[in-house]
């Protein structure tokens, strides 16, 4: 039998109320607790259910012993902060849909429920219930053959009530976070179903809407087409009345869902209709459930507790996290932010309390000349956070994590990233806890007059007056070293930066420099930041890139001691399942990093990481901070796992030994 469990439901509204019915016609559940924002609807709300601990707050019902789940039902913008509380509570999770604003707070929910270990699980109802199931049994088994087209619908006419939550801005109303994001993850489930697998992403969205009076859409459509060939065509609104079906078109024959959505709620039996290209009438598939849908839901959760998430056709954690990344794209389609994604409005983090660092951090640490503040040995590349919720919740994390040093330069988007580093260091209040690395001068601008206007524009970018350390993003040898210097020299007296160095720099030029800047009384460049990884860079990743793993190189930076800032530092990603030597997918990992003898090092990097219980990811990249010289190691992650999985490797212990022998010298 199924775990028992206690639950108590945060929020009191509509939806809360339905989910209590249903829970009350489960096989494990027990409603035993209620909170809300004030002591009257609590109770009210008790009394109606027969609850028999009613909370006047949040935080109370989380504190609440005799809980061991909790339903989340407040409005969509609440739903990410609520949830992590709550995993921080020790409390399994049921989140009402969608799991948060965003893909990046979702990320930060599941996150949080992984560290915390907890249950955590998207209320996607329907995805509990029979129907689905025998839906995905059909296409699975090829009952209409090979799937070409998806057409799913889920709207409503909510009226002209602008108050309400379905057309309030500033509670993420709108029909694509309120009932699209059922079509597509119907329509994502459909397609991984069609190729065997849990889920397919969508290799592209397109996207448009009607942007009403409070601005947020009132109805939209999104056309979807993913990498097998099969394409989506989904409709939702919430000042709408549409037909809320799914057709599911193949190469011989059509299915039909009549009740997708809300498949007998209180236990009624459904149906999904198959026509068959060789017949006339429809085949009818009734489906009698066990159940009411909500009590399905209750049950799946308490089935699944100890694994810590549902199983498919229930809603994954990374089922629910490419969902949220699909819903993105489709706003990004039709221009939707809302005011609390706006960069004035990331104040504080998506949990809502003040930043801060983790007693429990393993960051490690080092030392720049000039630079007054101790580095972070795992330096945030910060050149591919899309939007201000991601670079925020990703800032946030790697900062807790005792992160301090962000790279970032001139030319990375066009000035984007610059913008959203800025307004998180000025939004989180920490400019003089990080360590700012700013780059300029990029070709064809390489040239010393160009570093004193670029770098102004990047400080005026990033609301700040100087940056930490400042590279020449490439060297242009025409230019004498002399040159160079000096002008790096006035930089320095300005206090616009407190230190510089060059990236994608030769070290014979970095050499030259620095004897003339001793030989004139100046100050040297005190970093490098060229590749360094376990992987040789067989091809430059971009024109004028430089590596220093190569014997000489590794010999002069052991010689001189300065500190070298590695980019690539994981090889953009050889050391994990994508590269493999009979996958070419990916060209140009297979053009940068694919070689005999670096396949040769990565299987020495499975080889020990197998045997120290870990990933090859986490020996690669500590390959990097074992070296005999110092090392900060740039890592450019694009989700919160790959930065946990990156900050493993600061636990690593490589040896000399060790170190030689995975990069084939032993």
């Amino acid at each position: 039998m199924p775990q028992q469990l206690h639950w108590g439901i945060l929020g009191t509204g509509r939806i809360a109320a339905t989910f209590a019915e249903g829970l009350a016609d489960s096989r494990t559940g027990e409603l035993v607790a209620v909170g809300s924002r004030a002591k009257v609807s609590a109770d009210t709300f008790g009394d109606e259910h027969g609850i028999p601990r009613r909370h006047e707050s949040y935080e109370s019902l989380l504190a609440d012993d005799a809980v061991e789940a909790v339903y989340i039902s407040t409005p969509h913008p609440m739903h990410a902060e609520w949830a992590i509380k709550a995993a921080e509570a020790g409390k399994h999770i049921l989140c009402e849909k969608p799991l948060a604003l965003n893909h990046a707070e979702a990320m930060a929910v599941v996150e949080a429920a992984r560290a915390n270990d907890v249950f955590l699980m998207e209320a996607f109802m329907y995805r509990c219930h029979p129907q689905t199931a025998n839906l995905v049994e059909l296409i699975r088994e090829g009952a209409i053959g090979e799937v070409r087209v998806i057409q799913a619908t889920f709207s409503f006419n909510a009226g002209e009530n602008w108050e309400s939550r379905t057309l309030k801005h500033e509670l993420g109303g709108g029909g694509i976070l309120d009932v699209g994001c059922y079509c597509t993850s119907m329509a994502r489930l459909v397609a991984g179903a069609a190729v065997g697998k849990a889920f397919e992403e969508p290799a592209e969205v397109k996207g448009t809407a009607r942007l009403g009076k409070t601005g947020v859409d009132e109805w939209a459509v999104a056309s979807l087409r993913f990498p097998s060939g099969i394409v989506a065509e989904l409709a939702t609104g919430v000042r709408v009345d549409q037909e809320n079906v799914v057709w599911v078109y193949g190469s011989k024959g059509r299915i039909l869902v009549p009740w997708p959505w809300i498949p007998g709620r209180e236990g009624q039996a459904t149906k999904i209709l198959v026509y068959r290209e060789d017949t006339a009438e429809p085949e009818e598939i009734v489906i009698e459930p066990a159940g009411w849908l909500y009590g399905l839901e209750a049950d799946t959760v308490a089935r699944h507790i100890e694994d810590r998430q549902a199983a498919p056709p229930a809603m994954t954690w990374d089922d629910t996290l490419g969902n949220m990344k699909t819903l993105d794209a489709w706003r990004a389609q039709i221009g939707l932010v809302y005011d609390m994604e706006k960069p004035e409005a990331q104040t504080l983090p998506v949990h809502k309390r003040p930043l801060s660092v983790r007693s429990d951090h393993g960051m490690q640490y080092g030392q720049v000349a000039g630079v007054d503040k101790p580095v972070a040995r795992l330096v945030m590349g910060v050149d591919n956070q899309p939007n201000m919720p991601h670079a925020a919740v990703m800032f946030d994390d790697y900062f807790g994590r005792g992160g301090n040093c962000f790279d970032t330069a001139h030319i990375y988007g066009g000035g984007l990233h610059e913008r959203l580093l800025g307004h998180w260091l000025k939004n989180r209040g920490i400019r003089d806890q990080v360590v700012i690395i700013g780059k300029g001068v990029h070709t064809p601008f390489n040239s010393p007059e160009h570093l004193r206007p670029q770098l102004a524009e990047s400080l005026e970018r990033m609301q700040t007056d100087h940056v930490d350390i400042f590279m020449a993003h490439r060297d242009n040898p025409e230019v004498p070293v002399g040159e160079w210097a000096e002008a790096f020299n006035e930089l320095l007296q300005t206090g616009w930066i407190r230190s510089y160095g060059g990236s994608n720099w030769a070290l014979e030029r970095v050499q030259a420099l620095n004897e003339h800047a001793e030989s004139k009384g100046l100050v040297g460049m005190a970093v490098v930041s060229n590749n360094f990884s376990l992987a040789r860079m067989v091809d430059p990743v971009w024109s004028g890139c430089l590596a220093a793993s190569d014997p000489e190189s590794r010999t002069w930076l052991s010689r001189t001691q300065i500190p070298l800032f590695a980019w690539s530092s994981q090889a953009r990603g050889f050391f994990t399942e994508r590269a493999r030597p009979d996958d070419t997918s990916d060209a140009e990992l297979v053009r940068c990093w694919y070689s005999k003898d670096n396949f040769a090092r990565q299987a020495r990097a499975k080889q020990l990481a197998q045997k120290r219980g870990m990933l090859p990811i986490n020996i690669a990249l500590a390959y990097v901070l074992r070296q005999p010289f110092p090392t900060f190691a740039l890592i450019g992650p694009r989700t919160l796992w790959e930065t946990r999985v990156s900050m493993d490797a600061l636990g690593v212990d490589l040896s000399p030994e060790e170190v030689r022998w995975l990069n084939l010298e032993a």
